[in-house]
């Protein structure tokens, strides 16, 4: 943070120097002169004598300090220094200065008839923390009038880290971030401020150093944000509410999460080495029967025993410890100061706790800062570039295997993997065939130059491109053996080829004028993005046994195996002017608009542009005069009003589509003529034009209208912080692929705004955080934060809209979630379950009292979405020892065990496959019985989980004799995911594994996840 203040210095006084105006009602009158010469305030005071006082004002490395505030206290006089740290002010005998500068230590030096000063200013770490970054700039914490929320680099979450966001969990109020499964650099949903769309996901929009990424698929199965090395990142700042968000319009409706990477810093270069190695194994087993108990249930439950003579413990079987391996080397530093820069290499090696289950990555960033004209032109460069390779086996049937194979089973015979007895393949074997390897070359390269125009008045162009290639092969090695899965013995391979491009074109202006009393930035910009996203899937099957990987093989497309080639492009174009005006005054009264118009190439002629305005207003309540003896030593009351927008739908919705239909047999549907009217052959029925979807010229934005209101506090010499918040989210204009009302229409389905229909959003937010006054050998930090969010569908006119559906044989499309109104979204919509009947089958209770239990005695029986999540931290120091603690959770949610019901039943125990407790729980059940979607599979959500331990010692590298060599020298240990706490019975709670349905995005159901891994690592760091 402190290199960032010192970069910024020049672009700092230019928004500081000013032309002395004399905004005071006082008798004194003020000229200015030029910032060349230095400011000279002359002032009228007829009651004392004045004197010319100059002087230079630097830093604690002599640098001079542009921008530094001088004032007379007492007076309403006040200056600022040049470019040069120089600066003269006419003082009255006796008088005292106040100098002060953002992230420094202010001072208050008596005059004593002196007539030149040297000042040098200490940084001041508390304030060095306030700066925050906000759309296209950075703010000061005590003038921001939106909520967002900070987390610097020492405070992130330590560890085993390929997903950035995973550096966030449990850190920040309003941010729900979960796991989507335990596989290496699994997608992580991000809900900031609950959901508030059908078909556009919960992903807020990203900006990496002023770039906007897209998110699109990039062809490989984890997570897009992989690329990006944890150790690089600087800070994240997560915008909240809609005058924060509301400059990035279109895309900001779901929050955006702003990640600054490192840069240079003053002084010296400084090296950093880190290297780590650790060891992940399963958190938790199901308890699953073992052989012995397992022969005793088959039988009890009245089925065939299939008695192979084994112990297998296919959990065990299928499973490893995994290794993981970081090493990270960065360097830094500034050698005068108009040049920068900040270089790293990476290399991370993450192996799973399913074998053939990898995820590697090679990263390299430079980040350059270069000066010129006297500071006036100023150029930041930032590159970064990494290759992934990500390695998949076939989670869903290897999960699905480990929990129901039967345990009587060796896992080999002759030691080679043991062939079932139907011929099915065994789950080891298919660790050896199967694989899923994925390639990714990623570059995100930006050049922002920017050059005062005039004092004050800066011009930035942003340019940046982000491009990503991926080859993605999915292939099954031929298997003679394998007699009833012909996809196995014959082999087959898909080759999916992506490439993904987004260019970027910003043009800002920003004006920076103030004095000791009004402060006033205007920015305006003009921003043109656009993005082409191809794919290329091949498809084969048929291949020779000869120990050769399909992939590597020839492949000639056979009548009986044909080759199928299929291709995609989509382009979309983004055009958009923006602005926004902050006024403060006196330091304590504060205001902020924006307004954003976007045009989207994804949206028709009739409405092209969305309007997202906002305004914010604040008051820094403890600048008052009547606060200068009050407990607060901060309290900020801020409240805002926006609009933001969503875009993330698909391309082309707007426009017609058609295709090439014929009737293709003797029966079926008639969407062309015979050209004879007795035909009765394909010869007779030509091609013919049809449409597949409908131009909607007239389809709108979503809109999310967002009202917040916070204070922010202070209080035992800022020891206790903390922020409460008050939001309400109003999301309206839904966007819907829907069923026509009319049957007679050319398309079976098209694409509308949902009249009158809303998603509400609302709840408090409030963090707190603790710290003990520094003591020479124990200090400690303790904080938490804690949202308690209500959300609700309203105004809808379906009864149900399906999010998520139950799947396998006999379950296909039975509906378990969705939105329905005056529910939450993601609200189970089942049968609730009343034991088992006489008869051995399930009971389900008559909701409407009509004496039968039909599909309209379904109703909401709990939602996936958490009312309250929370997240608390401890930081320890005691001597050269370190030891933090970071926990999060939530509470009032439902998961949908669809493993459970898939699996764990007595039909399936009665075939000799292997389940739980669960499948025994009624005696009485018939195994006939069936498993229709109901709250007998419905459990709860809340958990409280040690995410996060890390114990470390700092040696001093002077008493080891290496004081010359290093800077210091940092040993310490990492757990994760250390304990859980949670009712839930299957391997975690932290799960969303459905399928979507219709494009909407499913929530809380468990199918044969990925599990969860307890993993412990060992870490160096080097800074020399």
């Amino acid at each position: 943070m402190l290199s960032n203040l010192r970069i910024s210095k020049t672009i700092y006084a230019s928004a500081c120097v000013v032309v002395w105006a004399g905004f005071s009602s006082s008798p004194y009158h003020s000229v200015a002169k030029g910032i060349e010469n230095g400011i000279v305030v002359k002032a009228n005071h007829s009651l004392s004598v004045q004197q010319l006082i100059s002087g230079t004002i630097t830093d604690e490395q002599g640098a001079p300090l542009p921008g530094a505030t001088i004032r007379v206290k007492g007076t309403s006089l006040g200056t600022v220094t040049d470019l040069d740290g120089n600066f003269s002010i006419e003082v009255a005998e006796g008088g005292v200065l106040q100098i002060s500068y953002v992230g420094y230590v202010s001072q208050e030096i008596a005059v004593n008839g002196q007539s030149t000063i040297s000042i040098q200013l200490e940084p001041d770490a508390t304030q060095l923390d306030e700066m925050v970054v906000i759309g296209y700039g950075t703010q000061k914490r005590s003038d921001v009038t939106g909520a967002i929320g900070s987390v610097k680099a020492g405070e992130f979450n330590k560890g085993v880290i390929s997903n950035p966001v995973d550096l966030l969990q449990g850190k920040m109020a309003g941010v729900n971030i979960s796991s989507t499964s335990g596989e290496p650099g699994a997608a992580q949903n991000v809900i900031i401020r609950g959901i508030g769309s059908l078909r556009s996901g919960t992903q807020p929009l990203y900006v990496i150093d002023g770039f906007l990424l897209d998110n699109s698929d990039t062809g490989i199965a984890s997570n897009p944000l992989n690329f990006l090395n944890p150790n690089d990142i600087e800070s994240i700042d997560v915008l909240k509410d809609a005058s924060a968000t509301a400059l990035y319009g279109s895309r900001a409706s779901n929050g955006v999460v702003v990640i600054t990477t490192k840069k240079g810093k003053s002084g010296a270069t400084q090296m950093n080495f880190s290297a780590s190695t650790a060891w992940s194994s399963m958190a938790k087993k199901i308890d699953v029967f073992g052989a012995d108990e397992f022969r005793n249930q088959v039988v009890a439950a009245g089925g065939a025993l299939e008695d192979f003579g084994g112990n297998t413990d296919w959990q065990d079987e299928l499973t490893q410890v995994g290794f993981s391996k970081d090493f990270n080397f960065s360097m830094s530093g500034s050698n005068t100061e108009k040049f920068s820069y900040f270089a790293s290499l990476g290399y991370q090696d993450q192996e799973g706790i399913l074998k053939n289950s990898e995820l590697e990555r090679y990263s390299g960033k430079l980040n350059m800062n270069q000066k010129a004209f006297n500071g006036r032109l100023i150029v930041d460069y930032n590159l970064t570039a990494s290759h992934t390779e990500n390695l998949r086996p076939s989670i869903g049937s290897t999960i699905s295997d480990m929990l129901s194979l039967n345990p009587t089973i060796p896992a080999l015979t002759n030691g080679e993997p043991t062939l079932l007895n139907t011929n099915a393949l065994n789950p080891l074997k298919r660790y050896e065939l199967y694989s899923d390897d994925a390639a990714n070359n990623r570059i995100l390269a930006t050049v922002s130059p920017s050059f005062e125009i005039l004092d004050g008045l800066t011009y930035k162009l942003n340019l940046g491109v982000d491009y990503s290639s991926t080859n993605r092969y999915q292939q099954y090695r031929p298997y003679t053996e394998v007699i009833n899965e012909s996809n196995i013995s014959d082999g087959t391979l898909d080759v999916g080829i992506s490439e993904n491009t987004n260019k970027l074109v910003e043009n800002t202006l920003t004006y920076n004028w103030h004095n000791y009393q009004h402060n006033l930035s205007v920015l305006a910009g003009h921003s043109y993005q656009t993005f082409l996203d191809q794919y290329r899937l091949t498809s084969a099957r048929g291949f020779a046994d000869n120990n050769i990987e399909p992939r590597y093989q020839d492949h000639n497309s056979t009548s009986e195996y044909p080759t199928t080639v299929s291709s995609s492009a989509v382009k979309n174009e983004l055009q958009s002017f923006f602005g926004r005006v902050n006024y403060i005054y006196n330091d304590k009264y504060l205001f902020t608009g924006t307004l954003r118009a976007d045009g989207s190439s994804k949206f028709g002629e009739n409405n092209k542009y969305g309007y997202f305005p906002s305004f914010a207003l604040g008051w820094n309540v403890t600048k008052e005069d009547f606060m200068n003896n009050s407990v607060f030593n901060n309290l900020k009351v801020r409240a805002s009003w926006g609009q933001t927008g969503n875009q993330e739908i698909p391309s082309k919705i707007t426009k017609a589509s058609y295709a090439e239909d014929r009737l293709s047999t003797g029966a079926g549907s008639l969407n062309t003529y015979p050209i004879d009217t007795d035909g009765n052959s394909l010869d007779n029925y030509p091609y013919g034009i049809v449409f597949t979807r409908l131009a909607n010229p007239d389809l709108q934005w979503e809109v999310s209208t967002q009202v917040d209101f916070g204070i922010d506090f202070a209080f035992f010499n800022s020891r206790l912080t903390g922020t409460l918040d008050y939001f309400n989210k109003v999301s309206s204009n839904i966007l819907l692929e829907v069923v026509p009302a009319d049957p007679v229409q050319p398309t079976s389905t098209y694409w509308d705004n949902i009249p009158d229909m809303k998603i509400h959003n609302s709840g408090i937010e409030l963090a707190l955080d603790y710290s003990s006054k520094e003591q020479r050998e124990f200090s400690y930090t303790i904080g938490g934060n804690i949202t308690l969010i209500n959300n609700e569908v309203k105004d809808s006119p379906y009864s149900v809209l399906t999010t998520g559906a139950a799947q396998g044989a006999g379950q296909t499309g039975a509906t378990i979630n969705g939105y329905i109104n005056g529910h939450p979204i993601g609200a189970f919509y089942m049968l609730e379950f009343d034991g088992i009947g006489e008869d051995g089958l399930n009971k389900f209770k008559d909701i409407n009292g009509d004496g039968e239990v039909l599909d309209n005695d379904r109703s909401v029986v709990g939602s996936a979405i958490p009312k309250a999540i929370y997240g608390a931290h401890m930081n320890f120091n005691y001597k050269s020892f370190d030891l933090g603690l970071n926990f999060n959770g939530s509470a009032g949610s439902k998961i949908y065990n669809h493993t459970t019901m898939s699996l764990f039943t007595k039909a399936q125990l009665a075939r000799s496959n292997n389940a739980t407790d669960f499948a025994v729980q009624y005696p009485e059940e018939s195994f006939n019985n069936s498993n229709t979607v109901s709250t007998r599979f419905l459990e709860s959500g809340s958990y409280f989980r040690l995410n996060n331990a890390t114990l470390g010692y700092n040696l001093n590298s002077e008493e080891i004799g290496l004081g010359d060599a290093f800077q210091n020298i940092r040993l310490s240990v990492t757990g994760q995911n250390l304990f859980v706490i949670t009712d839930y019975s299957g391997f975690d709670p932290e799960v969303n594994t459905g399928s979507t349905s219709g494009g909407i995005q499913t929530f809380g159901i468990d199918r044969f996840t990925y599990p969860r891994a307890r993993t412990f690592s060992v870490n160096l760091n080097l800074t020399f």
